[in-house]
Formats: C-alpha cells, structure tokens, sequence
C-alpha cells in the first residue's frame, strides 16, 4: 500500500502515454507537463505492474491525445489487469478504435466536450470537429466502453449558458454517460475564464440521490436517466485532502502532484528495488496543494 505523509492511500495511477495531440484547445495544460520523449510499451506495462504490486487499483491513459500513439492497442494488451482501466480522450479518433480498445482490455473512457456548438468547438479546439467527437461517444457507448464521461470545463463567458443542453445531451445515453462540470485550471493564474463549479449546487438538489465520492470528495448528482458530478480542484482544501492520484508523466517522471514540477522524480530506466525505492520516495514528495 501506497501512504503519503499526509495519511492519503494512493489508490489511482494515471499515465501520460504522450504530450502530443491532434487538437490544441486553448486551456489545456497537458496533464502539467510537456515531455520531450515517449515511454515504450514495454516501460510502462513495467512501471504498471510495480504500481500494482504496491496497492494501485485503477489506472487511467492520458494524453495529449493517447489514441494519437500508433501503438496505443499494444500499451493496454499489456497492462496488468486492473480493477479499471479507463482512458481520457478528445474523442476525435474515438469512432475508429472503439472496438479495438474494448478487446484490449480497455473499460471506459473519458471524453473531452465543453459544447455542443460546431463554431464555439472549432475555435476552442483550434480547429476541432465536433461532429467526430458525438461519433466517437456514440461508439464507445454502443461498444460498451460505459459510462463514457463526459468532461465539460466550465469557462465564464464561454460555455456556463450551455450547462442544460449539455444534460440533455447526455440524457439521451439512458444512464451509460456521467456529465462531469469540471472546473477550469488557470494557466499563468489567468482567472479571465474561471467560474466556481459549486455555485451550481442548488442546480442539482432535486437529485434522486447525492454520492459525495471517496475520489477528491467530488459531489455527485443522481438522476432518474441521467449523473452529474462537479468537479472542483481549484483553492479546494477537500479536494485535495482526499486526493488518492499520482501521475507518471510520458518520458517518465513520477508527477506526485498536477499543479507542481518542482517535485518530479525520475523513474525511467529503473527496476526492481531501485524503482520500488523511487516510487516511494515520490510517494513521500506529496502533500496537499491546497491546505485549508
């Protein structure tokens, strides 16, 4: 088992199998760290696999864009197996490898999609297409790559009027999709676009049910046909009290926290005890960003 000094059992392992992408959306921040090189397959089934040993349960593949790497099939098929493995995508390719993720072993994915306007898409996005995206959601659903979730950043002056169609575009997956309103991360603590997720609460209090999650404390709103769960990491004391992540980024440095780079540790070319040994000294490295 994973224990920070904080007390905080680290139960998820998130990899960035590449900074590169097919889109460059104005806000992103590239899981907080540009990587000049890329892990093999072989490395990060390694890594995985001493990850699991010591107590990971869920896994998740991001990006950049990870179905931009040619050899994104070979990474999962050789994975350990995990209690989830799940991955986040812009959903442009999505449609074309759907199937394909589903028998390697893939259980889910994330979708990025912060509207359902073409012209608002293509100017986040930088060129996007969105009619790919709403192609690719609909064949991770129909794959059984469920519940697809949907990850809506909430930007002040951009896309908050839009929060109720969103619902209903998620309505029509009959409970296979989760809509997350996710808060947007400043860059260069640029709070032109922020907008606090949680002045939403009162949008949602006629749930059916509401989930308070073990993951980062996030609130979940339980519907009839429908979830919502907001997704608050900024100035979020709670947030990161209950953090249970840690990342390795794609030339593989473990990323004990997204909002720092100042604490990375370098585990590329380790193995056996020296990996072990490293693993935890990052472990060690965490601490909440946010303290209260």
């Amino acid at each position: 088992m994973l224990v920070d000094r904080f007390g905080r059992v680290i139960t998820n392992l998130r990899i960035s199998v590449t900074s590169r992408c097919n889109l460059n959306c104005l806000y992103c921040h590239r899981e907080g760290y540009l990587a000049n090189s890329e892990l093999t397959p072989d490395e990060i089934a390694t890594f995985a696999e001493v990850f699991k040993k010591l107590g990971i349960k869920k896994v998740k593949l991001t990006g950049g864009e990870p179905l931009i790497r040619k050899d994104i099939i070979e990474i999962l098929e050789k994975l350990p197996k995990f209690e989830e493995i799940s991955m986040t995508t812009n959903g442009i390719l999505l449609e074309k490898f759907a199937e394909d993720l589903k028998e390697a072993g893939l259980d889910r994915v994330n979708v990025s999609l912060d509207t359902l306007d073409e012209a608002k898409y293509r100017a986040m996005t930088r060129g996007g297409d969105i009619n790919k995206v709403i192609r690719g959601i609909e064949s991770a659903v129909e794959v059984g790559l469920t519940p697809v979730k949907i990850n809506m950043v909430v930007i002040k002056g951009f896309n908050v009027d839009e929060i109720d169609d969103m619902i209903e575009f998620v309505k029509r997956y009959k409970g296979k999709a989760i809509l997350q309103l996710i808060e947007l991360v400043p860059l260069n603590n640029d709070l032109s676009g922020y907008f606090d997720v949680y002045t939403l609460i009162d949008k949602f209090k006629n749930a059916k049910e509401i989930r308070i999650r073990s993951m980062q404390r996030r609130k979940q709103f339980i519907f009839e046909d429908y979830a919502v769960e907001l997704v608050k990491p900024v100035d979020n004391s709670e947030f990161c009290k209950a953090c249970n992540r840690i990342r390795i980024t794609a030339n593989g440095m473990i990323k004990p926290c997204l909002m720092r780079n100042d604490n990375l540790v370098n585990i590329r070319g380790l193995k056996g005890e020296d990996l072990i040994n490293a693993i935890k000294k990052a472990v060690m490295l965490r601490e909440p960003f946010y303290k209260g």
